[in-house]
């Protein structure tokens, strides 16, 4: 059993799914929350297995769009409750599904003024977030979504940051979220916030546009870079006498290379936070029958660092990985549209 051994490191195992069979066969093996997305709405609707419930939108009149965000809502609700006890337990630590909010926000065919976009995210993060204990609204560290997390924090709204690559995004992500959070109504009790690192697409990034790297950099800068924004997070939160934790997920963590080993992040990383793993490495992790150790802290040698500092923009890193990231965050919405749209036409026509 893996995955016992690497949650025995101090790692929280989150899913990135939010299939219900998968959301209970993950619980089972030790998963405490899960996540969402448009991507995972769609292969759900393309099971068949929501046929029931698509009709019973459509019966009420509900157009595309309302149908997309109806499912997301019952899917993340559905998972809520099978982690609503580790909630219970941890008093809010842990036990969470992150509800994402609109990916068409961004959408650079249909661009949206920033002024609107910020007052969207905030409506929108207010109206998935009300009546609910354990969901996390997932807003992305976009210009709009930094801006928006403030208020949203102030609000009261538990919120995961996602879409960071870069420690400018992180701070900023982090500092916006405190300074909401000092405001909260009720003070600190139940503040919990976390912020989602992306880990393998840096490397995707580095292989195509620093080939340079030696052998020995080359795949290891999404590693460390996750592991310098955990050190800055945590050394933040340090002297806040803060109830629950303020964590650093590590997203993207299944491997993108046919020759990486299925558990090169999920090893490399452990030992702290959350890391949230595709079903497919959460399976792999598990048969591997390996025993893990705490790694969080290790480092690669200091040459390896120093080229890595060297030769890698930051900067650029995050412009281009941002522009990829937003183009996946709205494409998927527009496919999960049309694929309603057509399961519309089917459903009716079968009638």
């Amino acid at each position: 059993m893996s995955l016992q051994s690497l949650i025995g490191t101090g790692t929280k195992i989150w899913l990135d799914s939010i299939d219900p069979d998968l959301v209970r066969k993950n619980r089972a093996l030790g998963a405490t929350g899960a996540t969402s997305n448009p991507i995972i709405i769609s292969d759900l609707i393309k099971t068949g297995r929501f046929d029931a419930d698509m009709q019973a939108f459509i019966d009420q009149g509900m157009d595309d769009t309302a149908i997309a965000w109806a499912l997301t809502d019952k899917l993340v609700k559905d998972a809520q409750g099978v982690f609503l006890p580790v909630w219970e337990q941890t008093h809010g630590n842990n036990g969470y599904v992150s509800f994402e909010l609109d990916p068409l926000l961004e959408d650079i065919a249909a661009p949206i003024p920033h002024v609107e976009r910020v007052r969207r995210y905030v409506e929108l993060g207010k109206k998935w977030a009300a009546g609910h204990k354990n969901r996390m609204i997932k807003v992305p560290a976009t210009p709009a979504g930094l801006d928006a997390v403030e208020p949203l924090a102030r609000a009261g709204i538990i919120l995961n940051v996602t879409l960071i690559f870069s420690q400018r995004q992180y701070e900023i992500a982090r500092n916006n979220v405190w300074r909401g959070a000092q405001e909260r109504p009720g003070g600190m009790k139940g503040f919990k916030s976390v912020y989602s690192i992306f880990v393998s697409r840096v490397d995707v990034y580095t292989e195509k546009k620093v080939p340079e790297l030696s052998p020995a950099a080359q795949g290891q800068v999404g590693i460390v870079n996750a592991k310098r924004l955990w050190q800055s997070n945590q050394a933040f939160w340090k002297d806040k006498n803060l109830a629950l934790q303020q964590e650093i997920i590590f997203a993207s963590t299944g491997t993108k290379k046919p020759t990486d080993p299925a558990d090169k992040y999920v090893e490399a990383l452990a030992g702290s936070d959350i890391q949230t793993n595709p079903p497919a490495t959460n399976d792999a992790v598990d048969k591997l029958n390996k025993t893990y150790t705490r790694t969080i802290e290790i480092m690669p040698a200091k040459a390896v660092l120093d080229e890595i500092d060297q030769k890698v923009d930051p900067k650029k890193m995050e412009e281009t990985l941002m522009q990829e990231g937003t183009a996946k965050f709205a494409d998927p919405q527009h496919a999960l549209l049309k694929l309603i749209g057509e399961k519309r036409r089917h459903l009716v026509g079968a009638k």
